[in-house]
């Protein structure tokens, strides 16, 4: 790799930001396997098992979502669409697509966030049954979750395999906590909530309120969590939820939903009014976190001093990265020791956080075919956010995934990144990625759902 140019900010370690010269699409060590166009997409997900070769992609703006078959990685083909009834009176649309395993049957479920003026403005999400995949005419919607208490949708979703055994969803709601879901029970018939998870502080720009230096947006629209991560901690046998949202990042003791219990937080950070993403290391560690407006960096976090109760919150980072300080790095999927990043106008991005107070770049593949300056007429974060949305991982095989909002779905590989597994590294073997079957690393076996 080429020297690294490191930049200064105020109240922040040093940041690591990777240059590229014009014309460089990729690192040598970084290439594309295929490339499927796709009119929009938001997010992206990709099936674990490579017996079921399936990438999920949402839709966006038309309120659907494609699955996209990856069996043979170089020639990726869509062999399933959907798109939700009257699509043109919806006010909205289609955001975190997430795949679960219950029972012996597989399910997706496709989040949508819509508001008044228009249809569903109560609908979180639409699950359907896909155990039948690649035969498309097996896939079937099987219930819809609302929530009329709460109405405008699930911004954001989780799926978590519990430590009791329960397929969960977590998911954001427009209120000041998040609700959890339990997947047997709503295809089942019934609501299935499982519980919520609180917000402990009030979030200070409410809704409608303006806030200055944060996506007004976000912050309009949640009064509560943006989205979170939820994971199971061997050392304290605990399955602990991350939070992102107003004023900052929370962990939660959700191993009773009946009962979550605060166990830290990350607040009164500098340059940090609300928090989008929180993704912890494998070990609960270290996290990783992203605040939604342009020129912040990816800010990380040392969280055992507040995991071990020996300070009430935490405040300051302990490394930070960004590709461009111009730009703005969004979703990010931690697979010890990197960090694979949907990086918007910067495409995907590869960092190593080894050390977690010097994070460096490894790889890279700019997709975002267009000026740099594209959408430069929406101010601040707005202007920042076209370009590469989503990422996710294959972990038994090493398949990087990545959602593009103008360019599609584009499948890849780094080289020397084979394929992933905690142990490897020393560390347990936990990532966003469920084991549906067998529950998490270190947890006590559960019968097999």
């Amino acid at each position: 790799m080429r020297p690294m140019l490191v930049l200064g900010i105020a109240c922040l370690p040093a940041i690591a930001i990777a240059q590229h010269p014009p014309g460089e699409h990729n690192s040598p060590n970084v290439r594309v396997v295929s490339h499927v166009q796709l009119a929009t997409s938001t997010d992206v997900k990709v099936e674990q098992e490579l017996s079921r070769p399936y990438v999920y992609v949402s839709s966006g703006r038309t309120g659907g979502f494609v699955v996209v078959s990856v069996k043979d990685p170089a020639r990726a083909r869509v062999i399933y669409n959907w798109q939700i009834e009257d699509p043109e009176l919806h006010q909205g649309g289609a955001l975190s697509p997430m795949h679960l395993k219950t029972n012996g049957r597989y399910y997706f479920t496709q989040s949508f966030q819509f508001r008044q003026g228009g249809p569903d403005y109560d609908l979180g999400a639409v699950v359907f049954d896909v155990t039948g995949l690649p035969d498309s005419s097996k896939v079937k919607e099987v219930a819809r979750i609302r929530t009329p208490d709460t109405p405008g949708g699930f911004h954001e979703t989780f799926a978590y395999k519990h430590s009791d055994g329960r397929a969960l969803l977590f998911a954001t709601t427009v209120s000041q906590g998040a609700s959890v879901f339990d997947i047997a029970k709503v295809v089942a018939g019934g609501p299935g909530l499982a519980g919520r998870i609180p917000l402990p502080v009030a979030n200070p720009y409410g809704t409608g309120a303006p806030s200055p230096g944060v996506n007004e947006l976000l912050a309009r629209a949640l009064p509560g969590y943006h989205d979170f991560y939820v994971g199971y901690d061997m050392a304290t046998k605990r399955d602990l939820f991350y939070g992102a949202g107003a004023t900052g990042y929370f962990v939660y003791d959700v191993s009773n939903l009946a009962e979550p219990k605060l166990v830290t937080s990350i607040t009164g950070v500098a340059g940090v009014p609300f928090g989008h993403t929180f993704t912890p290391t494998p070990d609960g560690r270290y996290a990783v976190t992203e605040v939604e407006y342009q020129y912040a960096p990816l800010r990380i976090f040392d969280l055992k001093p507040g995991l071990d109760g020996q300070v009430k919150t935490i405040s300051r980072p302990v490394g930070a990265w960004t590709p461009n300080w111009k730009n703005l790095p969004h979703n990010h999927e931690v697979r010890w020791p990197y960090v694979f990043v949907s990086s918007y106008k910067d495409g995907l991005q590869v960092f190593n956080m080894m050390d977690p107070t010097n994070p460096y770049t490894v790889g890279f593949y700019d997709m975002f075919d267009a000026p740099d300056d594209f959408g430069s007429q929406n101010a601040g974060v707005l202007g920042s956010m076209g370009g590469t949305f989503g990422v996710d991982v294959r972990n038994a095989d090493g398949l990087i995934v990545a959602s593009d909002s103008r360019f599609g779905l584009w499948a890849l590989k780094m080289d020397g990144f084979d394929g992933w597994n905690g142990h490897q590294w020393g560390m347990p073997n936990q990532s966003s990625a469920q084991d549906w079957d067998n529950g998490p690393d270190g947890a006590p076996k559960q019968k097999v759902s």
